[in-house]
């Protein structure tokens, strides 16, 4: 094992500029934690594209390795959870914010912030689902939780070009729903065709502020983007209908009122992937083995090396990037 290895660092400069450069690292440099990993794949998401760019609030202690995700195998370990040569994943917990994440070739983590890779996921795949799929299945879950079957309706799924909205499509699509789709790109039309959509929504349309209730459209919704659009989205809802509710793309904002939910009787359910308890984490993985078509990954999936991250990160950020980039560390 080589004593060296590459790492995406980031650091600021004395007016507050986020520096993201690639440097050699040892297992010295790395934080405290009882496992160490060799990581295979990580992946960009819209909140890496923040931290790396230094265009959002994310990072919080510096320097900073960036990656919200990692998939690898134990390459050490002091916990009786994981052994050495067992293969993991690993999404949220703060990781590649507070502390540090997927952007290197090898990482130290807590093993309570780990999930066994399970049977039929391999690291690459694993992190062309990500944080991102492993939200957009948190959402379906939440949807069939409320009640919200196939034979219901349309379920919306907003900011559908995106890495949440693309697999949550999917998902959906494969379990029998008809999807509905809102997204700002029209180019990525054929691209949600094929993932499941069959109806299509402008974004110009939903951005448009609405009634406190307008005509019933959607048994369900998964909302990555908040505000005006999730206030429509609201008030379109069928009676009983719920929202699973997991991004601020458009804002963190709510212009709505309380009539959707007092009359129509919908539900606003949050959805949080960040501090998700492991036995829920360990079923959304399982359900994504058997219900996201491995067909679909090849659609949604593009893979970068870390050097290529700066720029893929700048493009995220301007909306430019379509489905889900899979950061191969080895490339």
């Amino acid at each position: 094992m080589s004593s060296t290895f590459k790492a995406l660092m980031l650091t600021q400069d004395d007016a507050g500029k986020t520096i993201a450069e690639v440097r050699q690292l040892s297992n010295d440099d790395l934080p405290a934690g009882d496992v160490l990993i060799a990581v295979d794949y990580s992946s960009l998401n819209y909140k890496d594209g923040l931290a790396v760019t230094g265009k959002g609030k994310i990072v919080r202690t510096w320097p900073m390795v960036p990656g919200i995700d990692l998939a690898g195998t134990v390459l050490e370990s002091d916990s009786p959870d994981y052994a050495v040569g067992n293969k993991v994943v690993l999404t949220g917990w703060s990781v590649g914010e507070k502390y540090w994440g997927g952007y290197s070739q090898r990482q130290r983590v807590q093993s309570k912030w780990l999930v066994p890779l399970p049977d039929g996921l391999d690291s690459q795949r694993a992190m062309a689902i990500g944080t991102a799929g492993f939200t957009a299945m948190l959402c379906v879950m939440t949807l069939e939780e409320a009640g919200i079957t196939p034979a219901k309706g349309t379920v919306l799924v907003t900011g559908a070009a995106g890495g949440v909205g693309s697999v949550a499509t999917a998902i959906l699509a494969n379990l029998g729903y008809k999807v509905a789709v809102v997204s700002g790109r029209p180019e990525a039309e054929d691209y949600l065709r094929q993932l499941g959509a069959t109806e299509f929504v402008s974004r110009e349309e939903m951005n448009q502020s609405p009634r406190a209730l307008e005509g019933q459209r959607w048994a369900g919704a998964v909302d990555t983007v908040g505000s005006t659009l999730l206030a429509r989205v609201l008030a379109e809802m069928d009676y009983g209908g719920c929202v699973a509710a997991c991004g601020l793309a458009g804002g963190a904002d709510l212009p709505t009122t309380v009539m959707p939910f007092i009359l129509r009787n919908v539900s606003l359910r949050g959805v949080d992937s960040v501090m998700c308890p492991v036995q829920r984490r360990k079923a959304a993985w399982s359900r994504l083995v058997q219900d996201l078509p491995a067909d679909a990954l090849g659609e949604i999936g593009q893979t970068v090396s870390l050097e290529e991250l700066p720029e893929m990160a700048e493009r995220i950020i301007a909306g430019k990037v379509r489905g889900r980039v899979i950061v191969d560390l080895n490339r």
